[in-house]
């Protein structure tokens, strides 16, 4: 049986509807007591006066409107309910609008709208019906829990359910939240999150459970019972592991159509700061793999030890070495006989690597 937590009247046009509502979720949140650590005694909360620190009961205790300039004005409770509110026990429908409208961020606490009583089932049921086949929301206000509160009235399955919004100043502005500066995405990293979006598939809501109440619940009954508290396996937790983003994307798209077991899901993607990657000209994996491999090579390469190897190896062995992607290079200096046309011939495949894209 449902539990009321307010009764009034939900009206649109001359229609009245008089209605209960209550809440339309439960939570398993589990609950921890404070303790004594020397001898587990429970903590109580105390509620003291600032001014002479007696302890008080609840009968003694009221509620007051601080000013700006500190006054603490008192409000009794009958003095709110004396309120010239008529949200405070109507709900009026003044619009209606599309439900998807709504800012998601809007969205606040749902409850269950239920007949009062038997008298109320007919206009109910008119009312959930037309919501239904208008496929529209009713938009209206309450007073409740000593504020008013903007509110979404829709049908679903049998029943309306009435959800509390904030208000729109309520809303923080998305852009506190945004990055900072300017991140460039290359069509081929979009192109891999797409194709792991549609690798992961839909999410079905059902199947998924508080696994963290679970997990709370074996250590208590491992305790209960004397026998080891679970432990987490090795490698998990922590901070996640740097990894570059074309690869952390090509990885888990081949994870998610495996359907193996997610083992890099603390794995921290971060940007790359210079990549030699034909990423953003959507290359192939092994030209990748290459083009990284060249400009490791080369931003390794100081200039004495570019001497140092233009001594030690004849001109011709130098390009034979490198990777595929260096061939033009390679040709042009085919002639080339001297050492010092060897170590000319490396400039232009430090300028191949910078040319390549960088990874956002």
């Amino acid at each position: 049986m449902m539990r009321s937590i307010w009764t009034g009247t939900l009206s649109f046009g001359l229609v009245a509807v008089p209605v209960k509502l209550g809440s339309a979720v439960s939570s398993h949140k589990l609950g921890f007591r404070q303790i004594h650590t020397a001898d587990h005694g429970r903590v109580r909360l105390q509620k003291v006066c600032a001014l002479d620190e007696q302890v008080l009961t609840q009968a003694e205790i009221t509620r007051a409107y601080e000013t700006a300039d500190e006054q603490l004005i008192e409000i009794s409770d009958g003095e709110l309910k004396a309120l010239p509110l008529p949200t405070a026990k109507t709900i009026e429908v003044s619009g209606f609008l599309e439900a998807d409208k709504v800012d998601f961020l809007q969205l606040d606490t749902p409850y269950f709208l239920a007949p009062a009583d038997a008298t109320a089932n007919k206009a109910y049921v008119l009312m959930r019906e037309a919501l239904q086949r208008s496929g529209k929301a009713a938009v209206g206000k309450l007073a409740m829990h000593n504020s008013e509160h903007l509110a979404l009235v829709r049908a679903q399955d049998d029943v309306l359910i009435l959800q509390t919004l904030r208000w729109p100043d309520e809303v923080k502005p998305t852009s506190e939240a945004a990055p900072s500066g300017k991140v460039n995405i290359t069509d081929a990293e979009l192109t891999l999150a797409d194709t792991l979006i549609n690798a992961l598939g839909e999410a079905d809501l059902s199947e998924y459970t508080d696994n963290y109440a679970e997990a709370v619940q074996a250590l208590v009954s491992a305790k209960v019972e004397g026998t080891e508290a679970p432990s987490a396996p090795d490698g998990t937790g922590g901070g996640g592991q740097v990894v570059d983003l074309m690869a952390a994307l090509e990885a888990s798209v081949a994870q998610a159509r495996s359907g193996r077991p997610d083992n890099a899901a603390d794995a921290t993607v971060t940007p790359i700061k210079k990549s030699a990657r034909g990423s953003a000209s959507g290359s192939s994996t092994a030209k990748t793999s290459t083009a990284k491999t060249s400009a490791a090579k080369t931003s390794t390469g100081k200039a004495s030890t570019a001497k140092k190897a233009a001594a030690k190896a004849p001109a011709k062995k130098a390009p034979a070495k490198k990777a595929p992607a260096k061939k033009t290079a390679a040709k042009k200096t085919a002639s080339a006989t001297t050492t010092g046309k060897a170590a000319a011939k490396r400039a232009p495949a430090k300028k191949t690597a910078k040319k390549s894209p960088r990874s956002a």
